[in-house]
């Protein structure tokens, strides 16, 4: 834990401090007969103005903003490398996904779940995967979120083709992660069709991403007559992970939701990664004396 103030210059009205001392009004010139007349009250006055001197020195401390905070720098953090494998295959040019707009394709709503878990994912490094009759990477893994969204946005339906090589997807994924240093490493490949092209088998692919220990979360567009449920399972099953369907809008923004909180993820930060303000209790403590101040003003 670090200390530090979010308004340092504001402490430089601390040199006014001794102004409580030295800055003292003028006192009218009164004659007595007897000194024994004069009240003895020299003591009492330094400690009232030692007090509001401490009043006016708590005050601007907590006007300045004391905090602690853990800070970590971005480049020592290492969160989870994923990639997004999307099918951008014929198939995914369908409409009717969409409850809220049935001329919505189905491409262009999982550009735009896509595009919302990635800003969801601020601690991690990401990149993106396009396949169809063959496989390519859209975007290497980074942690420019803003640019992989960019790329994200430049993708078309049939970009790579319009037949589906799944095997493929999950090979050029496991090349595209090799570029990353992270621990945890994760492939989440979406399709709404059936392996039919490709020169690398699904088995030879997975059996690539198995030795790098890699996570391969499975997601079917459709009805499970649409893609091949066995085979996304499997490639899940065998990988560590987990597979799932969705049918509609509503069902694959639940399934992102589901795989965000299956992957917890640190949160980014160029400061702080935890901040804890400390000036409500400084403030609590000058007003406390502040008002007991005031309160044997009033009292005398």
């Amino acid at each position: 834990m670090h200390f530090t103030f979010e308004y340092p210059w504001v402490l430089l009205l601390w040199l006014l401090i001794p102004c409580f001392y030295l800055c003292k009004r003028k006192v009218a010139t009164q004659f007595l007969p007897k000194l024994e007349w004069i009240p003895k009250q020299k003591h009492l006055f330094q400690k009232q103005t030692l007090l509001r001197a401490l009043i006016f020195a708590l005050s601007v401390f907590a006007l300045a903003s004391p905090i602690r905070y853990s800070s970590i720098a971005p480049s020592d953090r290492k969160g989870i490398n994923i990639v997004l494998a999307l099918d951008t295959s014929g198939s995914m040019r369908e409409s009717g996904f969409s409850n809220q707009d049935q001329e919505m394709t189905k491409f262009d709503l999982l550009k735009i779940l896509a595009d919302d878990f990635i800003q969801k994912r601020s601690g991690d490094n990401i990149g993106i995967v396009a396949f169809g009759t063959f496989a390519f990477s859209a975007s290497p893994v980074s942690y420019d979120l803003e640019g992989v969204r960019a790329l994200l946005d430049m993708l078309e339906v049939e970009i790579a083709g319009k037949n589906t090589a799944i095997g493929e997807a999950i090979a050029q994924s496991v090349h595209t992660l090799r570029y990353g240093n992270a621990k945890e490493k994760v492939i989440i490949l979406v399709t709404d069709g059936k392996n039919n092209s490709g020169s690398i088998s699904v088995k030879d692919a997975v059996l690539m991403a198995k030795k790098e220990k890699i996570k391969i979360f499975t997601i079917g567009l459709g009805t499970q007559k649409e893609y091949d449920k066995k085979l996304l399972d499997r490639i899940a099953q065998d990988s560590g992970a987990k597979s799932f369907g969705a049918q509609n809008a509503k069902d694959l923004q639940s399934v992102y939701a589901q795989i965000n909180h299956l992957l917890p993820s640190v949160i980014r930060s160029k400061n702080y990664l935890h901040k804890i303000m400390l000036y409500p209790w400084v403030l609590f403590v000058a007003l406390t004396l502040l008002f007991w101040y005031l309160y044997r003003r009033i009292k005398r």
